[in-house]
C-alpha cells in the first residue's frame, strides 16, 4: 500500500543555519520530507497533490529538549526513604502525560535522563507505536551514581569500575538510547553535594568507555568544577548543568577550564529553566554565556520535571537563554539543529530538509529576532505525525 503525500504550505520557512524560504512548500512521505523550497518551485513529480495551507505563520524544525525527567513533576516521593514511590502503571501514566505535554509545546525530540527502573524505555515505545502522543524519546534508564549518590533511589548504584562497566552493560542490554552518569552530587538529594566529584577518574573513564564500546554516547551530570574537569576528561559527550558551582551554592569563573570545554568539543547543556531567569534577577550569572561566548556548542535542555519545572514550559527556558545574553537566533540554533548533533541525530532532525524525519512546527511571527514567538504554536507534526495543539 502506497504511503500517502502531504504537501504543506506556508507564509515562509526558517532554516535555523540559513536564510529564509518564503511563500514555502514541504512535501512529505510518512515520516520522511521528500522535498522543500518556494511552492512555485514544486517539482512536476510531486504535481496534483493537494495542499495543507497553514497560511501566514512559520515553518520551523521541532525543538528538542535534551535533558528532561519524565517521571518527576508530579511524584512527591522522589527523595531519600521512597517507599510511597507511584506504582510503576501510575508511574508509567505520569511520563505519557509529560511527553504530551512536551510535544503540545513543540518539542518533538526528548531526552529522559533518569528515572525509576527502564519504564522510560515504555514510554517510548509507547509514544513509537503511536498507542501514545508523544516527541522522539530518548531514553537513559537508571543514572549510573555511587552507593547513597545523587538520585541513588532510581537504581543506578554502582561501587567503583568493574560494577559501572557491569551495569552499563545491563542498561545497553535492556535497550537504553544512552548512559547518564551522575559525575557530582546534586541540590535534591539529602547526603549529596553539587560541588563535589562523586567518581574517581578511572571508574568515570570506564563507564565512557564501555558506553562508547557499544556505541551509547554518555551524559554527565555535572555542576561542581572538579566535577565538571573528571568528566572532561574523561571523554563524556554532553556535559549536564555545567554549572561551575562551588562550595556554599554560588558559581565560580574557571576560564581555562571554559576553554578545555571548547577545544574539547563537548557539548554544553545547562539546563536553563524558567526558574533561571529569577535567579538572574537576583544577580546570578549563568556561566553558560561565557561558556557560548568563547565558542563552546550549547544546547537547549531544561531539567524540565524538577519541582517548578514542568515540561509545559520550554519556551520559557528558551527566552531564558535569551535573557542571559544569547542572541534568539542562536537559541533557536541550539534548541534545533545543535541539539540533534549533540544527542547523535544529526541527518535525522533539527532541519526541514529533504531525507530528514518530518519534525515540523508553525508559529505566528520569527522565533530566530524574538523567541517569544513560539509561544504562538499553531501546528505541530512529530514524525510525521500531526499532534492536535491545545487552546490556550
Amino acid at each position: 500500500m502506497n504511503t500517502p503525500r502531504v504537501f504543506l504550505t506556508a507564509a515562509q520557512l526558517i532554516d535555523p543555519e540559513g536564510g529564509t524560504i518564503a511563500d514555502c512548500g514541504v512535501v512529505i512521505e510518512g515520516e520522511t520530507i521528500l522535498w522543500v523550497g518556494p511552492r512555485t518551485d514544486l517539482p512536476a513529480e510531486f504535481g496534483g497533490l493537494q495542499q495543507s495551507d497553514l497560511g501566514d505563520v512559520t515553518l520551523l524544525p521541532g525543538l528538542i529538549d535534551a535533558h528532561v525527567h519524565l517521571s518527576l513533576g508530579t511524584e512527591p516521593a522522589y527523595s531519600e526513604g521512597s517507599s510511597t514511590m507511584a506504582s510503576d502503571d501510575d508511574e508509567l501514566a505520569t511520563m505519557l502525560a509529560s511527553a504530551r505535554e512536551l510535544v503540545e509545546a513543540g518539542v518533538t525530540t526528548a531526552r529522559d535522563l533518569g528515572g525509576r527502573g527502564y519504564l522510560a524505555l515504555r514510554a517510548r515505545d509507547a509514544v513509537d507505536a503511536g498507542e501514545s502522543v508523544g516527541p522522539r524519546i530518548l531514553a537513559a534508564g537508571p543514572p549510573l551514581t555511587p552507593p547513597r549518590g545523587h538520585c541513588w533511589f532510581l537504581g543506578g548504584e554502582v561501587d567503583g569500575a568493574e560494577d559501572a562497566v557491569t551495569l552499563v552493560q545491563s542498561h545497553v542490554t535492556a535497550g537504553v538510547d544512552v548512559i547518564k552518569v551522575m559525575a557530582t552530587g546534586g541540590f535534591l538529594t539529602p547526603g549529596t553535594t553539587p560541588w563535589d566529584a562523586s567518581f574517581d577518574e578511572t571508574t568515570l573513564k570506564a563507564i565512557v568507555v564501555e558506553s562508547h564500546r557499544l556505541g551509547r554516547l554518555v551524559a554527565a551530570h555535572c555542576h561542581g568544577i572538579e566535577g565538571i574537569r573528571q568528566a572532561l576528561a574523561a571523554g563524556v559527550d554532553t556535559l549536564e548543568h555545567c554549572s561551575f558551582v562551588e562550595e556554599g551554592g554560588g558559581s565560580a569563573v574557571d576560564h581555562e577550564l571554559m576553554d578545555a570545554i571548547v577545544v574539547s568539543g563537548a557539548y554544553v547543556s545547562p539546563t536553563m529553566n524558567a526558574d533561571a531567569r529569577l535567579l538572574m534577577s537576583q544577580g546570578w550569572k549563568p556561566p553558560v554565556v561565557e561558556l557560548w561566548r568563547r565558542g563552546a556548542r550549547v544546547i537547549a535542555s531544561t531539567d524540565a520535571g524538577i519541582p517548578g519545572t514542568p515540561h509545559r514550559d520550554y519556551v520559557l527556558a528558551l527566552e531564558a537563554l535569551v535573557d542571559a545574553g544569547i542572541p534568539d537566533r542562536d537559541v533557536l540554533v541550539a534548541a534545533t539543529v545543535t541539539a540533534a548533533e549533540a544527542l547523535g541525530l544529526a541527518g535525522v532532525t533539527g532541519r526541514i530538509v529533504a531525507g530528514y524525519t518530518a519534525d515540523i512546527i508553525a508559529v505566528d511571527g520569527d522565533p530566530s529576532v524574538d523567541i517569544r514567538a513560539l509561544h504562538n504554536l499553531q501546528f505541530v507534526m512529530a514524525r510525521g505525525r500531526v499532534v492536535p495543539v491545545p487552546v490556550h
